[in-house]
């Protein structure tokens, strides 16, 4: 059976091949593949060319120049190696190969599924998010480099910082890079940095190393200390081609620690001529100021006064204001003399014995007039008892028989006022000054 041209179109052994190249690359995502060295070639062109197989198959591979570059291990043939790789097609040759991203000892392999489960783990959780990077500070004053006290990377970031930016203060927090107490270390770095906020940015840095050396910026614990530590955090470690999870909890990952030291300052080559250039205007700027000061000098130096004029008008007006103060001051010692002779007046009457004083004499007075105010009563009384008592004198019975008159009783004692109350021959008695008698009536009459 034949088809025609229309429905299987014919095509180039380069088209063909072309065509498998980008189905094969489109379909399969870096691959992590494990297997033995062999066929191992380095050509002048600095790329590398093997072979990785099993006991069952085998499969091509390129390693271009510039990614064995920075590869840590020298390979040989027979070695138990892991390649990060993408799958392709070599399309002189129609060849099915895997181009090597990275090449690693196979124990390195077991770190890098390690590296990858965490990297997952933290990125599921957000930690890596972009949206939590801090800023780096424009003009820094003072960084805080995390690093071993003895180590390259802390040589290379001070000679890059005095270059580019000399007044940058650096505080060293000398931690250990590699080995099971580096992570801790480190960890207690960022907490002091950030309890302490007296740096504006950090640098965590240490040169280059096996994935052994470097996997304490791997652990779970410094990746979250990184992201607790509340000023940004810089990363610097080991060669271009190292990634650490620390680099991705990182606010920036730098290549190298002088990579590092160069992201968080200023370059000072870059910026001296603007600030020569603010210098030239500060210069006119302060040129034409001084113009303007002598200018305004001259003017006041015409409106200048001779300074014995100004002292002879200070001395006049001194004069008057002594005056007026010495006036003013004897003006107020009269006020207050009349006030003190008040208040001095007032405190005398309000004095305890000046008013026992007063009272006394008071006292004095009042007894003597109550005294003469008796006697008079007495006096007044005795003569009205006088008065009485001659009156009574006068109206006394005795006094009247005194004067030669009786008084006359019947027989039961009553008084006889007239003739016509007493029969003839009936007895009477008759009460005299002196004695009483008793008569017989003889006779009568009307």
């Amino acid at each position: 059976m034949t088809m025609s041209n229309s429905q299987n179109p014919i095509l180039t052994v380069s088209a063909l091949n072309g065509a498998v190249r980008e189905i094969i690359e489109g379909n399969f995502p870096l691959l992590r593949v494990e297997g033995e060295l062999s066929n191992f070639s380095s050509p002048g062109s600095g790329h590398w060319y093997f072979s990785l197989k099993d006991a069952r198959a085998q499969v091509r591979c390129a390693m271009f120049r510039q990614r064995n570059t920075y590869t840590r291990i020298q390979p040989h043939n027979g070695m138990q190696v892991q390649v990060l790789a993408q799958p392709s097609l070599y399309e002189g040759r129609g060849e099915f190969q895997l181009i090597v991203e990275q090449l690693l000892d196979a124990g390195e392999g077991d770190l890098q599924a390690r590296f990858a489960a965490l990297k997952d783990k933290l990125a599921a959780e957000g930690l890596f998010a972009p949206e939590l990077k801090r800023r780096l500070p424009r003009w820094p004053q003072r960084v805080a480099v995390v690093t071993s006290a003895n180590g390259a990377a802390l040589h290379d970031i001070r000679v890059t910082l005095a270059r580019r930016w000399p007044m940058l203060a650096v505080m060293v927090y000398p931690v250990l890079v590699q080995g099971d107490q580096a992570a801790a270390q480190i960890c207690t770095a960022l907490g002091r940095i950030a309890s302490r906020q007296r740096e504006d940015v950090v640098i965590l840095a240490r040169g280059g190393g096996s994935a052994e050396d470097l996997w304490c910026f791997n652990e779970e614990n410094v990746a979250r200390a990184i992201r607790a530590c509340t000023v940004p955090v810089v990363t610097g470690i080991g060669h271009e081609i190292d990634f650490t999870i620390a680099d991705f909890a990182g606010d920036l990952r730098a290549a190298t620690p002088t990579a590092a030291a160069a992201a968080i300052s200023p370059d000072r080559a870059e910026w001296l001529p603007q600030v020569q250039a603010q210098r030239r205007q500060l210069e006119q700027s302060m040129q034409r100021t001084l113009r303007d000061a002598t200018q305004r000098l001259d003017y006041l130096r015409l409106r200048l006064r001779h300074p014995g004029e100004r002292v002879r008008d200070a001395e006049r007006r001194l004069r008057l204001v002594r005056g007026a103060l010495r006036q003013a001051m004897q003006r107020q010692q009269t006020v207050w003399g009349e006030r003190l002779q008040v208040l001095q007046a007032r405190r005398l009457r309000q004095d305890p014995r000046q008013r026992l004083q007063g009272l006394n004499e008071m006292l004095k007075t009042r007894r003597t007039a109550l005294i003469q105010a008796i006697d008079k009563k007495l006096a007044s009384a005795e003569a009205q008892q006088q008065r009485q008592v001659a009156a009574l004198h006068l109206l006394d019975p005795l006094a009247v028989l005194q004067r030669g008159f009786a008084v006359l009783r019947d027989g039961s004692g009553e008084i006889i006022y007239g003739s016509e109350s007493v029969a003839v021959h009936a007895q009477i008695s008759a009460t005299l000054a002196r004695g009483t008698l008793v008569c017989e009536i003889v006779d009568k009459s009307d």
